[in-house]
């Protein structure tokens, strides 16, 4: 059995600012919480938050989550990972 994971313990608070991320379960609410990780990061910290992200999705998982969002995920931060994971370059606005 997998141990429970305290969301907000884990992301800074500002992440989940409208909601209960004590509430969140990693796997069931993988949809709101990778894109949230990662919605405040840029060139400079990014390193440090896909990391962080990484310790409990897989890279399919990231990439599948960001590429279907309906949260404000800028292009920078699409593009980022994509380059991270090899993959072919997606966007969330056209350019």
């Amino acid at each position: 059995m997998q141990k429970r994971i305290d969301i907000s313990k884990v992301f800074p608070k500002y992440v989940f600012w409208d909601m209960d991320s004590s509430k969140l379960s990693l796997k069931r609410d993988m949809d709101i919480i990778i894109p949230r990780a990662l919605y405040a990061t840029d060139k400079d910290s990014f390193s440090k938050d896909i990391k962080l992200l990484e310790e409990y999705y897989s890279k399919k998982e990231i990439v599948t989550v960001l590429k279907h969002t309906k949260e404000n995920i800028s292009n920078q931060v699409c593009a980022l990972v994509s380059k991270r994971y090899n993959t072919k370059p997606f966007y969330r606005y056209a350019i």
